[in-house]
């Protein structure tokens, strides 16, 4: 209870004792929080005691970084959370399992932890109204079983599952109303077709995974942008701009292209239709025997 608004502490050790301490929230003046490579040295005591101090917390931003912390309680009553950062620390799945109390949160950043359910992840998020940017990147996230459920919060509208273990079967378990998706270094192959119907998806990122050929836009009708640099493909498929008519900016840069009829009227196609290529040569020179 004073007049702190913005508290930040870094680089901490914990010696004494935790002890359970019932705080009362209500008057405080703070509204963020900051928090980056604690270290607890106390291994016997109830991890409800000391998640509960943060997770009641009566701010709309924290950020607890760099920690090794393994979990953090669902807040008790109506959280005021609208930005929760927990970078590079050891949370699973088990993360606000059920926790209908986080509904005005719209950032959530969970990258460098430890989950691996895509489908866990997404039934988390269905209970937060609010949401609406997820960065689950550097996890050991898999999504593996064809046709099982997924729930995502309505209101997501950027998600970031980049540098996980995702392959072709991601796609069956997206929010439907996503915007902005990057999916950059995983291990997919394909995209399917038929599958997901992203009918808002504007910016696409396949960025090193193991692409054989440009996906097509059959599910992704608004789709503007698209990175497909670092993937394996030879020759663009031919019907790459009938069904992908939106598309004004395309990054395709460091694969094996190799020259084709087919690769010479792909770039003239771009470049009539006023996009932008990035990673492509400068002069992209084939040569044909005569006849």
């Amino acid at each position: 209870h004073s007049s702190v608004e913005y508290f930040n502490i870094n680089n901490v050790t914990q010696l004494s004792d935790i002890e359970r301490y019932n705080f009362d929230y209500s008057g405080t003046s703070m509204k963020a929080l900051t928090m980056k490579k604690i270290i607890i040295t106390d291994m016997y005591f109830s991890q409800d005691d000391l998640y509960k101090i943060f997770a009641d917390m009566n701010i709309t931003d924290m950020t607890i970084a760099d920690s090794e912390m393994i979990h953090m309680l669902c807040p008790s009553s109506k959280s005021s959370f609208r930005y929760l950062n927990f970078l590079k620390n050891d949370l699973t799945d088990f993360l606000f399992r059920k926790c209908d109390n986080l509904a005005q949160l719209e950032t959530l950043i969970l990258q460098k932890n430890k989950f691996e359910s895509l489908r866990k992840v997404s039934f988390m998020t269905s209970h937060m109204k609010s949401l609406t940017y997820l960065d689950m990147s550097n996890n050991l996230l898999r999504h593996d079983r064809a046709g099982v459920q997924c729930q995502w919060a309505e209101s997501l509208a950027e998600l970031d599952l980049s540098s996980n273990q995702l392959v072709d079967a991601v796609f069956e378990c997206l929010p439907a109303n996503v915007q902005k998706l990057s999916l950059r270094n995983n291990q997919i192959s394909n995209v399917p077709s038929g599958v997901a119907e992203l009918k808002s998806l504007e910016e696409l990122n396949l960025a090193s995974n193991r692409l054989a050929d440009l996906p097509g836009c059959g599910g992704f009708t608004s789709l503007q942008f698209l990175n497909v640099e670092m993937n394996s493909i030879l020759t663009p498929s031919a019907d790459f701009f009938q069904s992908c008519p939106r598309v004004r900016e395309l990054q395709a840069g460091h694969n094996p292209f190799q020259c084709s009829c087919e690769l010479q009227a792909f770039i003239r196609l771009e470049r009539r239709s006023g996009g932008k290529l990035f990673g492509w040569p400068a002069a992209y020179v084939c040569e044909y025997p005569e006849g």
